[in-house]
């Protein structure tokens, strides 16, 4: 159910529900990892990638908490500038934790496109080039249409993308249930190797679980939002974790990892060699699925630009980022500036490139918000009442130490 509530001039309009805001931010997560990174962390980690994801799922954790009391304190779009902000004061950093978070929907965005290519090409042998404009622009015009619109769309999309990630798991079943008898695979032991494997892997497969940062840079659109945003992130995190785990333990009990790992399309290739038969379903799914991604990414992006813009914190010839359509009521002119960035990288770069640098730009993201959330609960107002959740002060320190320590093993890996 959409509500909508009467918006002021200028304003965006708040008509999201927790039941969609938790469909948000499955539709970000899910449709930027699963489908379109699974083989590249199998390659990795080979039979050792599910817990790669759960690796990946535990850094997660820390930071998500963290997202999730902040945003019940700030619910504003801009969401890590505003966080940095109120506990630094510094308007240079705040500026640059705000491009950052841009830069990293881009990236991310960017990445989907080039990860919608492979499942097309199934479908349709179009040049690389011609299919990642028509998708971003396909893409920026939805989410120019409007927020309602564009969130009604992922919200249905995601539900199709996890019935197609049921359908793996079903068409794998006979390999899940091995699962006890092989458990001797999963185990790395004191093996330096794999624990690198699962380190490597790891790296890629936090890109699939960034989604909960996106969701806090909605705030002004959610209702109810000290209470619903901060619900929806942890929601998500947890289903999410459940289903990757899942649909990644089938994966790799069905196919070798090494041939996964060569796959453009790797679901698509798990549900032909098990079936026998055409997989022009999951195929499309798998479609929607990095398309509902790389559209909740451009939304994002596009209200973190409003969000500066509004709060003066981007150079004041950039202010018409803060301009609304009175039709639309979305920020057309910040939307149309990601479009060209998102379609410029996806031409210019691959997808492991991409999403591994998405995953450096939000670990430098998480360092400083975690940093950001330890300063205000340090100060005097700490004792004050939230609507939404409080968590201990360790969380956000536990969440800085190991997402800088994650971001130092991913910038070196970049430099290999």
């Amino acid at each position: 159910m959409v509500i909508l509530v009467r918006n002021p001039e200028n304003q965006l309009r708040r008509s999201l529900t927790l039941p969609m805001l938790i469909l948000y931010g499955l539709g970000t997560t899910i449709g930027g990892g699963i489908y379109a990174l699974v083989g590249k962390v199998a390659a990795r980690a080979g039979m050792l990638a599910p817990l790669s994801f759960v690796a990946a799922a535990l850094l997660s954790a820390f930071t998500a908490l963290a997202f999730a009391e902040l945003s019940s304190r700030y619910p504003k779009s801009a969401g890590e500038a505003v966080y940095v902000q109120q506990a630094f004061n510094k308007k240079s950093l705040t500026v640059i934790i705000g491009i950052l978070v841009v830069f990293n929907g881009c990236i991310s965005a960017a990445a989907l496109a080039n990860g919608f290519v492979g499942y097309l090409q199934v479908f349709v042998p179009v040049p690389d080039w011609i299919a990642i404009i028509t998708v971003t622009a396909a893409l920026g015009l939805l989410a120019i249409w409007g927020i309602g619109q564009s969130v009604i769309t992922a919200a249905v999309i995601t539900v199709i993308e996890i019935a197609g990630l049921i359908l793996i798991v079903w068409v794998t079943r006979s390999d899940l249930v091995t699962f006890p008898l092989r458990l001797n695979e999963f185990n790395p032991g004191l093996n330096s190797t794999m624990w690198l494997g699962i380190l490597s892997g790891s790296f890629l497969a936090f890109y699939a679980f960034i989604g909960f940062e996106d969701m806090v840079n909605v705030a002004e659109e959610v209702v109810d939002v000290e209470k619903n945003l901060p619900r929806a992130i942890i929601v998500t995190l947890a289903l999410t974790t459940l289903i990757y785990c899942l649909v990644t333990l089938a994966a790799v009990l069905s196919v070798a990892p090494e041939q996964l790992g060569h796959q453009s399309a790797p679901l698509t290739y798990i549900y032909a060699s098990k079936t026998g038969s055409d997989a022009t379903v999951i195929s499309l799914i798998s479609l929607l699925a990095i398309v509902n991604g790389g559209l909740i990414q451009m939304i994002m992006a596009s209200r973190v630009l409003y969000g500066m813009s509004r709060q003066s914190l981007i150079p004041a010839q950039l202010n018409f980022m803060a301009d609304i359509n009175p039709r639309t009521q979305t920020p057309i002119k910040a939307t149309l500036l990601v479009m060209l960035l998102v379609s410029i990288l996806a031409l210019s770069y691959a997808i492991e490139s991409l999403a591994e640098t998405t995953s450096l730009m939000i670990l430098i993201i998480a360092v400083l918000v975690n940093t950001a959330l330890v300063r205000i609960k340090l100060k005097a107002g700490e004792l004050s009442e939230i609507k939404g959740i409080r968590v201990p002060i360790a969380v956000p320190i536990i969440g800085l130490t190991i997402s800088f320590g994650f971001a130092v093993m991913i910038a070196l890996d970049l430099i290999k």
